[in-house]
């Protein structure tokens, strides 16, 4: 039953997580119009994702950012076509994350603030490091072969993509260290972060 319950929770605060995904990337983006009627964008999307792979794991910080950010390509007419290649890239954001913070460093079952801080740190810029790898060169064949896009567009696409992505990064990492562990001593005495099932 208390197994029930937790997993219950977890579903939950992935739905609210999806929600903070989907309205950052939504509503407080800078977008950069492309050749073509495409575009790239400036948004902290990518935070809320990152944020709940440490919050709630890998699997469910990567559903949420999955969900939040694909049904937000969804519906935006200019990113609705590149929803499959964002859900597939922010589960796997989430589940580096997860993989870093909760299997390698076991962030959940340590009370040393420094400790925490620094894995929290590593295991942020090792999901977003991917995804500034990842991205453009996934929209690239993307855009390419599944979008038919010419070779020149994709190229301009992914370069500036590049661009747009560090950026991004660098925001998201700064962002979620300063939630994460400011968040992170209320929700333990609260009892929403479940020290031994959080990384699972």
């Amino acid at each position: 039953m208390e197994q029930k319950n937790q997993t219950v929770i977890k579903l939950a605060q992935t739905a609210i997580l999806a929600a903070l995904c989907y309205v950052s990337f939504t509503f407080l983006q800078i977008k950069i119009p492309m050749p073509g009627g495409d575009a790239t964008s400036i948004h902290i999307g990518n935070a809320f994702c990152v944020l709940a792979a440490l919050l709630l794991g890998g699997a469910y910080g990567g559903l949420a950012g999955a969900i939040g950010m694909g049904v937000a390509d969804l519906m935006d007419p200019i990113y609705i076509t590149g929803a499959p290649k964002t859900f597939i890239l922010k589960m796997c954001i989430g589940l580096i994350v997860g993989l870093v913070a909760h299997r390698i460093a076991r962030i959940n079952d340590s009370s040393d603030k420094k400790y925490v801080f620094k894995w929290s740190m590593i295991a942020s810029v090792a999901g977003l490091g991917f995804n500034v790898v990842a991205d453009p060169i996934v929209g690239y064949f993307y855009k390419m072969y599944i979008l038919g896009q010419p070779q020149k567009m994709a190229e301009v696409l992914a370069k500036w993509s590049t661009a747009a992505t560090f950026v991004n990064a660098v925001i998201s990492t700064v962002l979620v260290a300063c939630l994460y562990n400011a968040l992170r001593p209320i929700l333990l005495r609260s009892g929403m972060i479940l020290t031994k099932s959080a990384g699972k």
